[in-house]
């Protein structure tokens, strides 16, 4: 009958139970290796000898040994201890478990060997050995600095070395870096981090929290935890954190507010010269803004701001900083209300208008068995109206290119981390280029303005000619009429003009939205000027309308322009009157009035002369 296994326990370790195996302990260097045959039966292939009781003899010799092996190991460490003050301050460390031959496996003897080898916190600890070689003090120290910390200048000896998740240890932190940072632990314990670790909460941040705590680099290291690239993740891994921000009580906006403002932005493409968290809340001074000490109190604003913004704050007070959509101050809130209600509104309507309009002539002009007119004209009509004059041809070209840009460049700082934003948020770590290019193509598009406003001053044909884009009376019943038509309300298609709401609706928008945009734009480009002269208010509304904007206008050209002069099936697949100013759209002749009747091949040629 098999009996039950045997477990046995020296100092803890579990010896198991094995039967016919060997068993194997080890302290304090001393090796010994037990045969286990603990079970009441014989071996066919040998003969074991067996006492009187009818254990085996071999059986007993292991009990015996378990028996004394603990007294013995005991008795080795109460040797150490008598000799080595050490073992007594071992035990409230966080070394306790450990033998002494755990670290000092050498010394297997008395008397001890000549010059014993030390021990390494490596032999255990080689992942932050690893970390630490890396860091400022490690190569400090592989340079020869022996003044530089190590493993014991800031553990502490190794026998009395405490967790660093203790309360203990996080509380002697800062005590522990000021030993050599002084002058920066001293503005750390003034500091709100500071006094709340000093008060016991350890929930605050501390030297290592911020800095790392084996691979510390140099603050203007790309690695470092506190470089231009991750200060804002380090910040925001307790400004960021829900729990935390709920239980003391911390506003939960601050993060999210900053990643939408343009210091953000621009961070998050790279910049390394943009404003982070420690250029207006200080780095190891950072006190409440309640504190009039404080880098952000009201009364400071304007010389933190003003470090980058000269005379930010002199005239008018600076205001709210970090607002979110929803907390944000009443005009910011009529902003963007508007426009998130007028973006859509355009929106669809230009999006029912065009859908009705394409299913209409895809029906009548590709779809029926017989094909309805009006279908384009020739290129080679001599009767063609000529819609864009050569001088005309050359604004549009520019105002293509600079718009393009305008909107790449734009929304590439909204959004950085998009595929088609790397080609100018790639640089902006060495060279501004997405912010350079933005605003060359603004000079652009105001150049092309100002060059339109010029020919219409000086050419009487051109001045002619922009006339039929006039707002007029007729165009209202054209506009219902042929949206009723678009829509299907109507089954017979309205007469529109040669210069209809279309084409109006069109250049107008170009107009409101330029001037909209380099106002604003301007406001945002000479900021420095901006927050010397007005409120910071000022600032917030033209950018929130500087970004709304530019989705409206975008949306606009994509969605209204583009179905007109590419996917409408009248001129598809492009309406080349921006190449060679003919239009291939059969459209009816304005009266003299509204409309420049001079033959087309004459205008064309007086135009090119006169321009």
């Amino acid at each position: 009958m098999e009996t039950e296994p045997i477990i046995h326990k020296v100092r803890g370790k579990d010896l198991g139970a094995w039967p016919g195996e060997r068993a194997s302990l080890a302290c304090c260097g001393l090796q010994i290796r037990v045969g286990a045959e603990l079970a009441g039966w014989r071996r066919a292939d040998a003969q074991i000898p067996y006492t009187q009781t009818g254990m085996p003899l071999r059986s007993l010799v292991v009990c015996v040994a378990v028996l004394l092996i603990p007294a013995f190991l005991s008795a080795q460490d109460l040797d150490c201890a008598q000799c080595h003050e050490q073992s007594k301050k071992l035990e409230g460390s966080v070394h306790a478990p450990l033998t002494c031959a755990g670290c000092h496996s050498d010394i297997n003897k008395y008397p001890h060997p000549k010059n014993p080898v030390k021990p390494h916190c490596s032999d255990c600890h080689t992942s932050e050995q690893k970390a630490y070689d890396l860091g400022v003090h490690g190569r400090a120290i592989q340079r020869g600095n022996e003044l530089a910390p190590d493993c014991s200048g800031c553990h502490g000896d190794i026998h009395e070395t405490v967790a660093a998740s203790s309360a203990a240890f996080r509380k002697n932190v800062p005590e522990t870096c000021g030993g050599c940072h002084a002058e920066v632990a001293q503005q750390y314990s003034a500091s709100v981090h500071g006094k709340a670790i000093a008060a016991g909460n350890f929930d605050a941040a501390s030297c290592t929290d911020c800095h790392g705590e084996h691979t510390i680099v140099a603050p203007r290291s790309p690695e470092s935890l506190v470089s231009a690239q991750h200060l804002r993740e380090t910040c925001a891994s307790c400004h960021g954190d829900v729990r935390l921000a709920r239980r003391y009580q911390l506003p939960l906006d601050r993060v999210t507010s900053f990643d939408q403002s343009f210091h953000g932005l621009a961070a998050k493409a790279g910049s390394q010269t943009v404003a982070n968290c420690a250029s207006c809340h200080g780095i190891h001074n950072i006190l409440p803004s309640s504190d009039p000490k404080s880098t952000i109190s009201t009364n400071n604003l304007p010389t933190t701001c003003g470090k980058c913004h000269p005379g930010a704050g002199t005239r008018f007070a600076i205001g709210t900083i970090h607002f979110v959509p929803g907390h944000e101050p009443a005009i910011l809130q009529f902003v963007r209300t508007a426009y998130l209600i007028l973006i859509p509104l355009v929106v669809g309507y230009m999006l029912l208008h065009h859908a009705g309009d394409l299913l209409r002539k895809l029906w009548r002009l590709r779809l029926r068995r017989t094909p309805v007119g009006p279908f384009p004209t020739p290129l080679v009509d001599p009767q063609a109206e000529i819609r864009m004059h050569p001088f005309e041809r050359f604004q549009h070209l520019w105002l293509i290119i600079s718009f393009t840009l305008l909107v790449w460049s734009g929304f590439a700082l909204r959004y950085p981390d998009s595929w088609w934003a790397q080609p100018v948020s790639h640089w902006e770590a060495k060279f501004p280029v997405r912010g350079t290019v933005h605003r060359t193509a603004a000079v652009i598009m105001l150049i092309v303005g100002l060059m339109h406003v010029v020919s219409l001053i000086v050419s009487g044909r051109l001045r002619r000619h922009w006339r039929t884009l006039w707002p007029r009376r007729k165009d209202v019943p054209e506009f219902i009429l042929n949206t009723a038509y678009s829509l299907g309300l109507r089954n017979r298609k309205p007469l529109v003009s040669s210069h209809s709401y279309i084409e109006k609706i069109e250049y107008w928008a170009v107009v409101w939205g330029t001037a909209v945009m380099a106002i604003t734009g301007f406001l945002l480009w000479l900021n420095r000027y901006t927050l010397a002269w007005m409120p910071k208010l000022w600032l917030d509304v033209a950018a929130s309308i500087h970004f709304y904007e530019a989705v409206l206008a975008t949306l606009s050209i994509v969605i209204w322009h583009f179905y007109m002069v590419i996917f409408d099936p009248e001129v598809y697949p492009m309406d080349p009157a921006w190449i060679h100013g003919v239009s291939v759209r059969r459209r009816v002749r304005e009266s003299h009035e509204e409309e420049d009747e001079t033959p087309s091949g004459e205008a064309e040629r007086e135009s090119q002369s006169e321009v």
